[in-house]
């Protein structure tokens, strides 16, 4: 994305906001209307605004201009916030969604398209404005009683900009040009004592500032949001221009103050009145190019001291670096091992766990909260819900617990199925609920917690469950299950998933056409994860997603199989027990438990001599139990995880793969396909060779 740093900051920015201003009218259908609420509503569309004016976007400047002035009127109470209108100003949030879009993409064609369907949607949000004009015109006593216009000020605005604005990509006349539309400018001046001679002049900086004097119904803290993008490249004074103040020359002294101080009224110049100078005006200071900018002599503001906006690109480049040198820091280990030099061990020791924690600290940096994803369901139950006429509510919690952002951003659309499907499978009608003796407001829960190294995320109903017997039949009439086998609930309700399974009676624009939930599972296990279900009759359905932290870098536990060398996610080992009984028979006696496991060199057709001393290694998978029957236990090493070649498409059980310290290649286990393979029961293909691995 080639985009201007100033305009991607604004359309990130812009996004963050309309996601606020979305869960804020959201909340208005389960929470009382409370002022504040309103309010966050109004600044949101103000901001955006405000920002699209610097940048000359002028279709989002004149759509948020409408819902704007109609969120002002509800704020002071001239129109109510009904439900009506919360949809309208949500769909006007999807709208100013679809602008930004277009503004990232630069697709002119769909940002006139987008346009013409705006002209509905303002005319929509004229109406509700009109409404409280037309009323007010047929009641006398109403037009009597309107509240007159906020009062105007004038304000002395000086602002100086630093040398690097033009090489940020901002224009200075853009920040002049929104001004004018706050108010009435009285009196404009260019500042250009600095712009040096020609042959010392350098094209790519700035040396303007201008004053302004204007008369406004707009606060302080709006005018300085206007030069929001470059606070800390500017030198900033927006004070009230008294009747009182002197000349213009002294009045516009501010401009030329120290160069990253941001004059206020509370600053010095705001409370110094010496004699002749009128109050309000700033005091004359050396001029900014004598004193040098300095951005770092700005005070940084407080949301700044906390965060830095890092492109996603500029981190990926990062965790793809640290694993470079993992794999560099293993090989370094591999040569002193083999040399045997105490020196060169020890300090090899100290580089590794160095290695270890800037890579703990690199993919600390992409873990994100996963509430924000959370949030955005808000909006489906919303939507989805009303489409079917039901009355459902969403409950959320667990949405600080972290996971790596590239999980979060491919798990939305397999959530957001599960999601939809529990709206329309799984809650019942409301007349169907009270008769039932259930309150006639459904509920869907999501939730999310860390356990063993993975992340669990829930997504659970208070519906009438699944129809075990229906899922049933259906399976034997697809010919999913033989006749006659024995399934558990778990097994049964695994059906689900399989390509093209539906029970639905009829098909809808939601459900019945059996796409979907493979879907869901196939993206699910492409993110290293599993899938299950569980379901009462009659109280609900729950929905258990595990998904592994991160995709880049993993503590892995090495086993070999022959000449192969595998890779086991660590969390997922629970302990290791030497093999003594026979092949026979897939299970082991295991401290007075039934342990069955699975043997990698049957599953993967593995050639040559087995081990004198194989071994177990048991797995955890949840609340799973079983055991991976290897050769020989190499330890623990962190573990740099690779795609896969197409050359091991057919290989079933394997999820990656990595680099070792020798230069081999090791595979990862894919642990949730070998926990299936061992509960069906079913041999592995016979072509799930391993001989590339070699």
């Amino acid at each position: 994305m080639n985009l201007d740093q100033a305009l991607y900051t604004f359309i990130e920015e812009s996004r963050e906001l309309l996601a606020e201003m979305e869960d804020s009218l959201l909340r208005m259908h389960t929470e009382a209307q409370s002022p504040d609420a309103i309010h966050a509503i109004f600044r949101a569309a103000h901001t955006i605004k405000g920002s699209a004016g610097l940048f000359g976007l002028d279709s989002v400047v004149a759509f948020t201009h409408v819902a704007e002035s109609l969120l002002d009127e509800v704020r002071n109470g001239y129109v109510a916030l009904t439900e009506p209108l919360v949809q309208l100003l949500l769909a006007c949030c999807d709208h100013m969604y679809a602008l930004i879009n277009a503004i990232e993409q630069k697709d002119s064609q769909e940002g006139s398209q987008l346009q013409a369907q705006g002209v509905a949607l303002m005319q929509a949000l004229q109406s509700h404005s009109s409404s409280r004009q037309h009323a007010a015109a047929t009641d006398a006593s109403a037009t009597a009683a309107t509240t007159p216009e906020a009062p105007r000020q004038d304000w002395h605005i000086a602002v100086r900009f630093g040398p690097t604005v033009l090489q940020n990509g901002m224009d200075p006349l853009a920040f002049v040009r929104h001004l004018f539309s706050l108010g009435e400018v009285l009196h404009t001046e260019l500042l250009s004592e600095d712009i040096p001679l020609l042959p010392e002049l350098d094209a790519e900086q700035c040396y303007l500032g201008f004053v302004l004097h204007l008369r406004s119904s707009a606060s302080q803290q709006e005018l300085e949001e206007v030069f929001e993008f470059v606070r800390d490249d500017c030198n900033l004074c927006v004070t009230p221009l008294m009747e009182a103040a002197g000349n213009i020359e002294e009045s516009s002294a501010c401009a030329t103050m120290p160069p990253g101080v941001q004059c206020t009224p509370s600053a010095a110049c705001a409370t110094r009145e010496p004699e002749g100078q009128a109050a309000g005006a700033c005091p004359a200071v050396p001029s900014a190019s004598a004193a040098g900018f300095s951005v770092s002599a700005s005070k940084p503001r407080a949301a700044e001291l906390h965060s830095v906006r890092v492109d996603a690109q500029k981190l990926e480049q990062l965790i793809n670096l640290v694993g470079e040198l993992i794999i560099a820091s293993a090989g370094a280990t591999e040569v002193a091992r083999r040399l045997r030099q105490t020196e060169m061990l020890e300090a090899n020791a100290t580089l590794t766990a160095l290695v270890e924690q800037v890579r703990d600290q690199a993919l600390q940096l992409r873990m994100v909260k996963i509430g924000g994803t959370f949030n955005k369901f808000q909006r489906v139950v919303h939507d989805v819900s009303r489409e079917l006429g039901k009355d459902i509510v969403l409950q959320v919690s667990g949405e600080d617990t972290e996971l790596d952002k590239t999980v979060v951003e491919r798990i939305g659309d397999p959530l957001t199925h599960l999601v939809r499907n529990a709206i329309d499978h799984g809650i019942e009608p409301a007349e169907v609920r009270l008769a039932r003796g259930k309150p006639a407001q459904g509920t869907v829960r999501l939730n999310a917690y860390h356990e063993s190294g993975y992340i669990v995320i829930e997504i659970s109903d208070d519906g009438g469950g699944l129809d075990r017997e229906r899922i049933l039949a259906k399976g034997l009439e697809r010919g999913l299950i033989e006749p006659g086998r024995q399934l558990s609930d778990r097994e049964i309700y695994a059906l689900i998933f399989e390509p093209g399974f539906s029970t639905a009676a009829q098909v809808t624009n939601l459900s019945g056409r059996g796409v979907g939930m493979d879907v869901v599972r196939s993206n699910i296990t492409a993110l290293r994860g599993t899938v299950e279900l569980d379901s009462q009759p009659g109280l609900g359905t729950k929905v258990q997603v595990r998904l592994p932290l991160t995709l880049a870098i993993i503590n892995g536990f090495q086993v070999r199989v022959g000449q192969s060398v595998f890779v086991i996610p660590l969390e997922m080992v629970d302990e290791c027990v030497e093999y003594t009984g026979s092949q026979s028979h897939n299970y082991i006696d295991l401290r007075g438990s039934v342990l069955p496991f699975v043997s990698l060199r049957e599953h993967f057709a593995i050639d040559g001599p087995a081990s004198a001393r194989p071994n177990i290694v048991v797995i955890k998978l949840g609340n799973q139990r079983f055991g991976l029957l290897v050769d020989d236990l190499l330890g623990e090493a962190q573990t740099v995880i690779k795609p896969l070649s197409r050359l091991f498409s057919h290989a079933q059980g394997i999820s990656g793969s990595s680099i070792l310290g020798n230069g081999r290649v090791a595979l990862i286990l894919d642990i949730p396909v070998l926990h299936n393979q061992l509960l069906l029961g079913s041999k592995p293909p016979a072509d799930n060779s391993m001989h590339l691995a070699q």
